[in-house]
């Protein structure tokens, strides 16, 4: 812990929503600091990061570097890069990262991590659709993992500066399902901070709720320039996202995973959002690389696994990765060698 009983907290990639978490954790009282990069991090040494919610604002001050070496161990590391980003630059956590240091994977999808605390067949699988190589479990390794699920939409407006849209809630578990002490400490931080934050004995489950819309909402976005009202209430969209959450469903319970709400509520929440530009929409628009291995590529990976056929979800896949080698979003990871009795899986 830091002078004073504070821990230290590092937000590895203070984008927007790790720079509002920071800022958040910071008011919170935590010592608090952040990995960024070019005129975002000349912004957050100048004036501290900024969260602009609707009828107020934070403003925090805090160290922030593109050097991890400057910052030494911490107590945690939060790592808010989305999940291409946070393999391709795994090889930087290490000086932050000391005997005890736990690390907050807070992407989008199936994290790295996903088989590591589980029994039988699939204990310690590694998946390399997320994780080419095992490089984030050999040099992160697993047991230092927490999972996170995040509710919130922020976005930078301009260096230093984050827009709070909506949503504060966080959720938070181990790979073993333990309520550790670790995991608690980290929820009281969030608490302190205003942040809601709950814990989940199967942080997994809640991991695949979000990503049962993510999965076939964001390609079919993308696909189609449509925005999410449109995607989950045109009867054509609204069939093919049905198809890939069936079988992503398949998918999931057989490796133990429960859902509390249904394929259609799950479908008319998403339509009840509104006119939103999904994430990958976002990413296509900007010319920035699409979040696509982790949040569908991964779901077709472990389709195989498990022995489950997935047409609908195989389709959107090959055409999403097509479509972003034209636009030259995609690959974000390496293409392993393609197996003689199994589809290439990236």
């Amino acid at each position: 812990m830091a002078a004073g009983g504070r821990m230290k907290i590092c937000i590895f990639g203070a984008g927007a929503i790790g720079g509002y978490v920071g800022a958040m954790l910071k008011k919170g009282g935590a010592d608090v600091s952040l990995i960024a990069r070019g005129p975002h991090l000349d912004a957050i040494n100048r004036n501290g990061i900024k969260v602009v919610f609707k009828e107020s604002e934070v403003i925090e001050k805090m160290p922030a570097t593109d050097t991890p070496s400057d910052l030494g161990p911490q107590d945690y590391v939060i790592v808010a890069l989305k999940a291409h980003q946070a393999w391709q630059s795994v090889e930087h956590i290490t000086p932050l990262l000391g005997p005890d240091t736990a690390v907050v994977t807070m992407q989008n999808g199936i994290p790295w991590w996903y088989f590591h605390g589980f029994e039988g067949q699939y204990a310690g699988l590694q998946l390399q659709s997320v994780d080419p190589d095992g490089k984030q479990w050999g040099i992160i390794g697993p047991e230092r993992a927490i999972g996170a699920t995040v509710y919130p939409a922020t976005e930078i407006t301009e260096p230093g500066v984050i827009r709070h849209i909506y949503g504060d809630k966080f959720g938070f578990g181990e790979p073993d399902r333990s309520e550790s002490e670790r995991v608690t400490t980290l929820i009281k931080a969030f608490e302190a901070g205003g942040l809601k934050a709950r814990f989940h004995p199967e942080i997994r489950n809640d991991i695949w709720l979000k990503l049962w819309g993510n999965l076939c909402f964001n390609p079919i976005s993308a696909l189609t320039g449509a925005t999410l009202d449109i995607v989950a209430t045109d009867a054509g969209t609204r069939s093919v996202a049905r198809a890939m959450m069936e079988e992503a469903e398949k998918i999931a319970r057989r490796i133990g995973v429960h859902f509390r709400v249904d394929i259609e509520r799950r479908i008319n929440g998403a339509a009840g959002v509104g006119a939103h530009r999904t994430s990958m929409l976002q990413d296509l628009d900007k010319k920035r690389p699409i979040e696509l291995d982790a949040l569908l590529g991964v779901v077709q990976e472990m389709a195989r696994i498990v022995d489950v056929e997935t047409p609908a979800i195989d389709t959107v896949l090959a055409l999403t990765k097509q479509m972003g080698r034209v636009e030259g979003v995609y690959p974000v990871f390496p293409e392993p060698e393609e197996e003689d009795e199994m589809l290439t899986v990236d």
